[in-house]
């Protein structure tokens, strides 16, 4: 099945690989081709040599692992750790964050005759997965010398479950590669264990965005948005429309209300631009910010990248995107590590946390016909908004320690 999948992935890779070269910035594209056929320089792999490698596909799993990499580096810190991502976006988050010990790098394409050579070289002594990013000559090659291979912060989505119900042999196959599976909640648990991976190689470690600390680092131009604020984080086509429309018959009424709006793709972030200009509206961007602005301006575009979580720290109410237009909403953590109200649609499919935040009456969940009269409720009656925040982070707390749960792990595995 390795080798059927190989040949498709080759054929695949010649048609889009003059696209995906192309489609980046000037700067990035010698770097992004050499590491993607695993050409590193001898001075890196000397250096690098019997490291541990996380593999952190993108943004959210970048951000999801900065908890566990610090305690890593806290407890090994002779330890070197490569930190392989896909995207540009990814890559950038990981580089700003990175400490000393860090090498980011993006993933090489997932063929063995390009991983190999990298594993006899570098000689990592473990891989870690951050949640479900599954390519399987990626984590066949790690086998192969037997380096062990850990899935931490595990998920699987109900839509990937449903796919990968479809080749359930081929997923068993892939698991059978994986020494240890640590599953955010029983529902991914009892998924991956239904697709093939060893009962007693599962367990509930929790979601690493519990153990996300986002206090004191709000950015200083935030701190000068003078009045109520609405932050609509990670939105998704559409939602961006509707939800200045609601915040312009809220302003009517609350006139010290400001929506900072924060599109979840940065190739959105001209087209939003686009529309609040067409509508007419005084906007500001993130990027084109100044002190003396913020105070004349009650719509801010946040158009940068890694940004969003430090400022739900200055938001009264938070709505979650990808829940009203799209399918399948937005990490609501984030904002309940802040104790911040958090509003969201029906569509919170990717994340079931939300139900947990729903039981405990920690969250509102709204049809998008409710949204102008649940935020307005919200404005109207501030105590009850902080009442919400204030549960949302209790319910955070209550499930921190998934971090630790996570070293443990690691430490057994680890000379």
């Amino acid at each position: 099945m390795n080798v059927v999948y190989s040949i498709a992935y080759i054929i695949a890779l010649l048609f889009i690989l003059p696209f995906e070269y192309f489609k980046r910035p000037t700067n990035l594209r010698k770097i992004w081709i050499k590491e993607k056929f695993g050409f590193y320089t001898p001075e890196f792999i000397r250096n690098i040599r019997e490291c541990i490698w996380v593999h952190a596909v993108s943004v959210g799993e970048v951000m999801a692992s900065q908890p566990l990499l610090k305690k890593i580096i806290e407890k090994y810190p002779s330890k070197k750790i490569i930190l392989s991502t896909i995207t540009d976006t990814g890559r950038k988050v990981a580089l700003e964050n990175a400490k000393e010990n860090i090498n980011v790098v993006y993933m090489p394409f997932d063929l063995c005759f390009l991983i190999n050579p990298i594993l006899r070289k570098i000689n990592p002594e473990l891989l870690i997965v951050i949640e479900t990013e599954l390519w399987p000559n990626f984590i066949k090659a790690f086998k192969k010398y037997n380096i062990p291979i850990l899935l931490l912060n595990g998920r699987i989505s109900e839509k990937s479950f449903n796919g990968y119900k479809k080749i359930k042999f081929f997923m068993k196959k892939i698991f059978e590669n994986i020494d240890f599976f640590g599953m955010q909640n029983e529902v991914y648990s009892s998924r991956i264990i239904e697709l093939g991976a060893k009962k007693d190689r599962v367990l509930i470690t929790g979601n690493f965005k519990f153990d996300v600390s986002n206090h004191d680092n709000i950015p200083d131009w935030a701190w000068n948005v003078k009045g109520r604020v609405i932050v609509a984080g990670s939105t998704h086509d559409e939602e961006e429309e509707m939800i200045t429309d609601i915040f312009l018959m809220l302003k009517k009424e609350f006139s010290d209300l400001n929506l900072i709006i924060a599109p979840r793709h940065p190739e959105r972030f001209n087209s939003v631009a686009e529309m609040l200009k067409e509508k007419s509206l005084t906007f500001i961007r993130r990027t084109q910010i100044n002190k003396n602005q913020i105070s004349h301006c009650s719509i801010i575009l946040l158009d940068t990248i890694g940004e969003l979580a430090k400022i739900y720290g200055v938001a009264d109410i938070v709505i979650i995107g990808k829940s009203f237009k799209a399918h399948g909403g937005q990490n609501p953590l984030e904002p309940a590590l802040w104790g911040k109200a958090i509003v969201c649609g029906s569509n919170m499919e990717n994340f079931p946390v939300i139900q947990e935040f729903l039981k405990e009456k920690a969250a509102i969940q709204v049809l998008e016909s409710d949204l102008y009269n649940t935020l307005r409720e919200l404005l109207i009656n501030p105590e009850k908004a902080r009442a919400l925040g204030l549960k949302a982070k209790e319910l955070c707390e209550k499930n921190s320690g998934s971090v630790s749960k996570a070293l443990e792990i690691v430490k057994q595995f680890i000379k």
